[in-house]
């Protein structure tokens, strides 16, 4: 039987990416969340909700940057010239996100700067990760199998609108995530911001699709010049439901519904990508099979990938599983 590799590839780095997103997403939301909240029990019990998953989390971000290195060398080499810097810039809002967690609760005089450095870092890394999102999409120029474009054809108004859009959408991620892990005052505070970022999100979901449609010709065609327009109207009525539920469950005080439906959204939105990227790897010039390496290469590395994949996910369902339930000032094993 006939495997088509560059289609298998494609699946696992679009599962790691999009595991990434949802999983350090939150992580990254708690950071952006941080500066309506000034009390410090209030601060600390936001980050021991994630403290003991939060590094694990990244573990997708390397399985998709050397699933795509090793069997999409040639989108490699374009995709990174093509956004040095935002990239650049998200490894430094990691690294600063990454230093403030482990030391702010060791500091005493300079815990306020800490502070500062976590939401800074969490802001910076989810801005350039939208930036990147939308320099895909607007599209990249490429020669020869190299990338022809400038060192700043990533910065426009569009890309900076999807680095909005991105903290938005991680920022109620984690508004989700603290509504299920905490309880009282904090948790009651959660519910009632919840709701204006839900509605913000909506917006900027609604933006983006339009801006694409009328901005991007190329995208326009895959969504309405494919004939599959029946198949992709769904979308946009689910992203109204999940938002509709949102609030209702708010009202109704559920605890893992609002998460569960901002999951969800974020499921929408990463399939409208698919949509209009396929079945392009750097849209709009190299496909799957243009940019793939040797079917001898990619065997190779599935066969490890696929050794190594399930003991990632197991140790990651373990750890949620372990940390389950709720989250209280003072808690031990958490600092």
């Amino acid at each position: 039987m006939h495997i088509d590799l560059p289609i298998v590839w494609a699946a696992i780095i679009g599962l790691g990416v999009f595991l990434y997103v949802v999983l350090d997403g939150f992580d990254l939301g708690i950071g952006l969340l941080f500066p309506f909240f000034e009390n410090k029990e209030e601060r600390q019990v936001m980050l021991n909700t994630v403290a003991p998953v939060w590094d694990g989390n990244e573990t997708f971000l390397v399985l998709g940057g050397a699933g795509l290195y090793g069997a999409f060398p040639i989108a490699y080499s374009v995709l990174l010239p093509a956004n040095y810097l935002p990239l650049i810039l998200m490894v430094v809002g990691l690294l600063f996100r990454g230093a403030a967690f482990e030391l702010r609760s060791k500091a005493r005089r300079t815990q306020h700067a800490w502070d500062l450095a976590f939401t800074g870092g969490s802001a910076l890394a989810a801005f350039c990760q939208g930036v990147v999102l939308g320099s895909l999409l607007q599209g990249t120029r490429v020669v020869d199998g190299r990338f022809a474009g400038g060192p700043f054809d990533w910065l426009s108004s569009f890309s900076i609108f999807c680095g909005l859009g991105v903290l938005v959408t991680y920022a109620t991620l984690g508004c989700g995530w603290l509504i299920y892990k905490t309880d009282g005052e904090l948790q009651r505070r959660m519910r009632v911001l919840m709701r204006p970022l839900a509605i913000l999100l909506l917006v900027m979901v609604s933006v983006v699709s339009v801006w694409t449609v009328l901005g991007l010709p190329a995208v326009a065609q895959r969504w309405f010049g494919s004939g599959l327009l029946g198949w992709f109207l769904p979308v946009p009525v689910l992203v109204a439901a999940c938002v509709a539920g949102i609030f209702r469950s708010v009202r109704q005080r559920h605890e893992v519904r609002p998460f569960l439906l901002t999951l969800a959204l974020c499921f929408l939105g990463y399939t409208g990508l698919i949509i209009s990227i396929w079945p392009y790897i750097v849209p709009p010039s190299l496909s799957l099979w243009e940019a793939s390496s040797s079917p001898e290469s990619q065997k190779f590395a599935l066969v490890g990938t696929l050794i190594v994949l399930p003991v990632i996910l197991a140790y990651n369902v373990m750890q949620y599983r372990v940390f389950r339930g709720k989250v209280r000032h003072g808690d031990a094993g958490y600092h």
